[in-house]
């Protein structure tokens, strides 16, 4: 099989986007919007950026297996063997606020299906970043007290209404989630993790529906090489994307990212209707 080193390189370049802005509250999907209006790059079609946001969920996996093992185990002691504990309490749950919180996405994203795509301009992602950032900037010194077993349907709701506003693209998913967690109250090493694990669910539903998408791509058997490169780097900078946010969140530096969103976004803007116009 013949490799085309430039075509290479643009996928590997589209896994580094992918991964890097799909765990930071920057928009993975914005980027991807940016890189085609900038570069001319872009991905071959919907189900290769499912592809990616699989890798991203490998990486998220790989990160909160532990957790996800320890509250499975809980989950199912509480369910199956009437063991009522503090912790089994707690876990049981914490997975219902998990299901609680997906469901307004996972209605809202399947009526809105045909609607919602990256198909927007390079400008309208400027002004969500804008609305990303500003909405970092208010919880940017924010710091809850609120651990997993105080957690209440109120507040998963609250949450996952959070999360349908990032079906809009330029809005950062986990900017949303993150803001949303945070509002509620949620300790900021807890408010991660439930954003992260509130990740999940959504990720794997769209991966597995979209199997036969990704299985029938007309484009997987000429570039099989470049996604196979771009589906690992991804996973490796998904995972360096989200060390950089809890490095950030712990430190309380996520002040960067909103400064990050507003530069974005108003160059973003002025391309728009400077260079486009």
């Amino acid at each position: 099989m013949d490799i085309d080193i430039i075509e290479l390189i643009k996928y590997i370049f589209l896994g580094i986007l992918q991964g890097l802005t799909e765990p930071i509250p920057v928009s993975s999907s914005g980027h991807l919007v940016m890189a085609r209006e900038l570069f001319g790059i872009e991905a071959s079609g919907l189900s290769f950026e499912i592809f990616l946001n699989t890798a991203s969920l490998i990486a998220v996996l790989y990160i909160y297996w532990k957790d996800i093992f320890e509250i499975a185990k809980n989950f199912l002691r509480y369910v199956f063997k009437k063991d009522r504990d503090l912790e089994a309490t707690t876990d049981f749950k914490y997975v219902i606020y998990l299901i609680i919180a997906t469901i307004p996405v996972g209605v809202l994203g399947f009526l809105l299906k045909d609607v919602i795509g990256d198909n927007v301009s390079i400008g309208f992602v400027g002004l969500m970043l804008l609305f990303t950032g500003t909405a970092l900037w208010f919880i940017k010194n924010k710091s809850g007290v609120k651990r997993d077993g105080e957690l209440t349907v109120k507040d998963s709701i609250i949450v996952g209404l959070s999360q349908c506003v990032a079906l809009i693209p330029g809005i950062s998913r986990s900017g949303a989630t993150l803001v949303g967690s945070m509002a509620v109250g949620l300790e900021k090493k807890n408010a991660l993790r439930f954003v992260f694990l509130l990740y999940i669910p959504v990720s794997l539903g769209t991966a597995i529906l979209s199997i036969s998408d990704i299985a029938t791509d007309p484009m997987l058997d000429t570039l099989l090489i470049p996604y196979i490169a771009s589906f690992i780097v991804t996973i490796i900078a998904t995972y360096i994307g989200f060390k950089l946010l809890e490095g950030a969140l712990t430190s309380g530096r996520l002040k960067y990212f909103s400064y990050y969103c507003f530069a974005a976004g108003v160059f973003s803007i002025m391309y728009q209707f400077i260079v486009l116009s």
